[in-house]
């Protein structure tokens, strides 16, 4: 009898031992509204510190433009969905490559960084920000953006989420991107030459669904495209759509671009020289799988994308003026709390110690009347609308894009905040009113670039 006392109430102590832990990382949700909270005052501070760019500019734009292949030479784990558990892809379908776009006014030059990527890892920016510098094109004025694969290399993450959605970290994968994009950019700053550009503007709303709720939601339909005409006849066009990249199912682990790189690959192979394609505000938006197989289904994806883009209902505008101005703010935010369950959520700290703690950021990029603002997130394409519109009053052609290079999981409409869904729940992890907050910050930056 003495041993079993002592046996209940060492399990006595254990279970109130893992009671107390558990207690000390979980707690419910904060509910206050944004704009009561310290992080919105930070922003507001931090974009009035802002000073537009007045140097102007001492001559037409300038365009040059080059892509580094990044497939491994041999399989790494494959980036993308979470029941894969990171798992190696068993064959390349197709390579997948670092894109990259470089814009010079004679006063300020940018890049443009498409990567045919999961995401634009936190881990490689991390790198890139000790290696761009003014020798060849400063952190500031890179601009990133990626396909967002689910079929791509992966190896980049740390913390917890690696096992889940990039398999197990590999600094030299991470080392590789880095180079691979610090190379784009300097093969693209070698071949500038004088261009025009052109703001396309496409609709398609046959190849785009609602994939949080549905018909109840809306879509964001427009393909919005960047086309440069060079001086020597050279053509080149970047483009950004808000269809996930996962026409590619999670039982397919095969290296691929996706749909995304069957046109971009078209595009190339026919009226453009070059090609560029980033994900828009793909939060809640899906692709429409049509077709027989996985590979079907990708053709269908993006030919129906293509045959929008070159549509003769396609807007077009010439882009007057050379202007080009490009900022990366700090972008404050409530603590993490990622959901347990729709009330309970796990505290900052344990968050933090499982992810990883990285910068957190919001780039904009302004060429001529264009601009291109890059959030590091699922942006929601339900949240574009109202934005688009808006910059239209202020004389600028709106394109937000996804995975600028830091992670803060999916930002959707708040009316679904509360909905027990993926996106609202697995997924969102600072809190309620993120798509107002940064709705408003957005909006701030059209303002102070227009």
């Amino acid at each position: 009898m003495k041993f079993f006392r002592i046996l209940f109430r060492i399990i006595g102590s254990i279970v109130l031992l893992l009671v107390l832990i558990i207690a000390s990382m979980v707690t419910t949700m904060d509910h206050t509204p944004y704009k009561e909270m310290p992080y919105y005052a930070q922003w507001k501070k931090i974009i009035s510190e802002v000073k537009p760019d007045t140097s102007g500019s001492s001559g037409a734009l300038r365009v040059g433009w080059a892509k580094v292949n990044i497939t491994p030479a041999s399989p790494t784990p494959t980036a993308g969905y979470g029941n894969r558990r990171g798992r190696p892809y068993t064959a390349v379908h197709d390579s997948v490559y670092i894109r990259a776009m470089v814009i010079d006014n004679g006063v300020t030059k940018a890049a443009i960084i498409a990567a045919d990527l999961l995401i634009i890892p936190p881990t490689v920016v991390k790198l890139l920000q000790s290696r761009l510098t003014e020798k060849e094109i400063p952190f500031d004025n890179v601009y990133f953006g990626a396909t967002h694969s689910h079929n791509s290399v992966g190896g980049w993450g740390t913390g917890v989420s690696s096992l889940f959605f990039s398999g197990k970290y590999n600094e030299k994968t991470v080392e590789t991107i880095a180079d691979a994009i610090f190379q784009a950019i300097v093969q693209a700053k070698a071949k500038l030459e004088p261009a025009k550009l052109t703001y396309m503007e496409s609709i398609d709303t046959v190849d785009i669904r609602n994939r949080l709720v549905g018909e109840e939601g809306e879509i964001d339909p427009e393909i919005r495209s960047a086309a440069f005409v060079t001086a020597s006849g050279q053509k080149a066009i970047l483009s950004s759509f808000a269809a996930h990249s996962t026409v590619l199912n999670s039982k397919n682990i095969v290296l691929s671009r996706d749909y995304p790189g069957m046109l971009v690959d078209s595009l190339e192979k026919g009226r453009y020289n070059f090609a560029m394609y980033m994900s828009g505000a793909v939060g809640s938006m899906g692709p429409i799988e049509k077709g027989t197989d996985d590979f079907d289904e990708v053709k269908n994806q993006a030919f129906g994308v293509q045959k929008a883009l070159l549509s003769d209902s396609t807007k077009k505008e010439d882009v007057k003026g050379a202007t080009v101005e490009a900022i990366t703010l700090p972008l404050p935010l409530r603590n993490p709390s990622p959901r347990l369950t729709m009330g309970l959520v796990l505290r900052s700290w344990a968050f933090n110690k499982a992810f990883g703690e990285y910068p957190v950021f919001v780039k904009a990029l302004r060429i001529g009347n264009i601009l291109m603002v890059g959030m590091p997130c699922d942006f929601s394409g339900e949240l574009v609308g109202t934005l688009d519109a808006y910059a239209k009053t202020k004389g600028l052609n709106l394109m937000v894009t996804s995975f600028n290079g830091g992670y803060i999981g999916y930002i959707t409409h708040d009316k679904y905040f509360d909905r027990d869904l993926y996106e609202t729940k697995t997924m969102s992890w600072y809190g309620p009113y993120n798509g107002a907050y940064l709705q408003e910050v957005i909006k701030d930056i059209i303002d102070k670039l227009s």
